[in-house]
């Protein structure tokens, strides 16, 4: 299958290695220069989004934000300008469901199908192929891309139209955040009480309380290593889509603002670009106690 793949940072660059190791012509592009790494392997760089819509028979998107997809597809070297009918295009970012069905009936009005296909699993399940992909969009679509996403990742759903893969990956987010807090709270609580961290989380992941969160993040606060995975401005960003839907739709989530307001707290300090489980900081702050400080000192 020809592919075109936008979007070449933390996770694109892993997801389209993925796609070229399984042997199909990936033509890519990015704002900034295509990774040596990935034309070495065989990918094909290209001059704008319109060349890659030119070129691919599916065009995938793995950009930042909202604003970012607008432009990757509609903008003046845009997807929408390259495309040609029957073919599929596949915004794999994490942006607004309101506005993805937008997108969608745009591109829809050219003739080609769209999915919205966000995922989770970080840089980690990116670089292994195990990604969680959370689908919207037409059913014949989909099982035209599924070997694609078997390629990228493990648990891929179809979970309903055009909008319901993102709020499915808002969703996501907002277990994610609660969960990171959750555990920060609870490893911080035990070592300010003299426990050693290591151990205590050792101890709870052969209980109920284990987690994906408290496996990875957990060990990332423990060992102090914020290098991102996914940053907490993206985290941010999902979390404002969590919010301001949410307000639309009269619900409330406290508990999703509490964690919107660490992660604040942690920006406010320099923190944008940390991991997300540096959220473990700002309730650091509060505490003014590291996790690993000595309580005898």
């Amino acid at each position: 299958m020809k592919i075109g793949f936008i979007g070449l940072g933390i996770m694109g660059a892993p997801m389209a290695g993925q796609l070229i190791k399984g042997g199909h012509e990936v033509h890519l592009y990015s704002r900034t220069q295509v990774p040596q790494e990935l034309t070495a392997a065989g990918g094909r760089s290209c001059a704008s989004a319109t060349e890659i819509a030119q070129q691919a028979e599916v065009v995938i998107v793995m950009v930042p934000d909202t604003p970012h997809v607008e432009d990757v597809l509609f903008g003046e070297a845009g997807v929408a300008k390259g495309l040609s009918s029957g073919k599929i295009v596949v915004d794999m970012s994490s942006i607004s469901p309101v506005a993805t069905k937008e997108f969608a009936k745009r591109i829809n009005a050219l003739g080609c199908d769209y999915l919205d296909a966000p995922v989770s699993g970080g840089e980690v399940g990116a670089k292994a192929g195990t990604l969680s992909i959370m689908v919207g969009g037409p059913q014949g679509a989909f099982d035209t891309v599924k070997p694609l996403f078997d390629l990228m990742g493990k648990n891929i759903t179809l979970v309903g139209g055009n909008g319901d893969g993102q709020t499915t990956k808002v969703a996501n987010q907002i277990i994610v955040a609660l969960n990171i807090e959750a555990v920060g709270e609870a490893l911080l609580f035990a070592a300010k009480a003299g426990a050693d961290p290591a151990k205590v989380r050792q101890a709870l992941m052969g209980g109920f309380a284990s987690s994906r969160i408290l496996e990875v993040h957990g060990e990332r606060m423990i060992k102090r290593t914020f290098a991102p995975g996914f940053r907490i401005e993206l985290h941010q960003k999902d979390l404002n889509l969590a919010l301001s839907t949410a307000r639309s739709l009269g619900v409330s989530l406290p508990n999703t603002a509490t964690a919107q307001e660490l992660f604040n707290a942690c920006a406010a300090r320099g923190g944008a670009a940390w991991d997300h489980s540096g959220m473990v900081r700002a309730l650091e702050t509060l505490a003014n106690f590291e996790i690993g400080q000595d309580t005898k000192a």
